[in-house]
């Protein structure tokens, strides 16, 4: 999937029922409540495999956070979005399943603001991915204890929404 620079994406209400769509940017300039997804894909080691977002990104440039995260789209399903998003960003795609989803709101320096629910899907694959250079500036694999030490000693390297969702990981025991 080759992602227009401003699509269409969905805008939920407060119950999470698409009520509409309209253009990317637009959305995260007005700050208006839409829906998203962060997939996290794990080895057979247990370990999370990690992006760290392009530097031309429109937010959150070069900051580590999940495998790929994105927004529905337009005329897609969210099964057919998340499977086309993982193979666009990282260059691979495996079976996924949903664990949860929340709703969260981050201003950025940029003027932007993510209003997001966010639905949480899990995977598992071992392999080295073929990243789009224009989404992912890099990849690592890394254990939950071993990045949950190192985003309490470096917080600021990290995405707004990678942080809350790590943080269900000692509550929910999510992974």
């Amino acid at each position: 999937m080759k992602e227009s620079n401003n699509p269409l994406i969905a805008l939920v209400d407060s119950n999470d029922t698409i009520i509409g769509y309209d253009e990317k940017m637009k959305v995260h300039r007005e700050g208006t409540l839409h829906r998203a997804f962060s997939i996290f894909i794990f080895n057979n080691k247990k370990e999370l495999m990690l992006q760290q977002r392009a530097w031309q990104k429109y937010h959150s440039p070069g900051l580590w956070t999940n495998t790929c995260c994105s927004h529905l789209l337009q005329h897609m399903t969210m099964d057919e979005c998340i499977h086309d998003r993982l193979s666009f960003e990282m260059g691979f795609d495996c079976p996924m399943d949903f664990k949860l989803s929340f709703t969260y709101k981050a201003h950025f320096d940029n003027g932007l603001t993510e209003h997001e629910t966010d639905h949480v899907y899990i995977g598992n694959w071992d392999g080295i991915p073929m990243v789009n250079p224009d989404e992912v500036a890099a990849y690592r694999c890394i254990s939950i204890p071993d990045l949950m030490q190192e985003m309490n000693q470096h917080p600021e390297n990290f995405t707004y929404w990678f942080k809350i969702i790590m943080e269900r990981v000692e509550k929910d025991i999510l992974f």
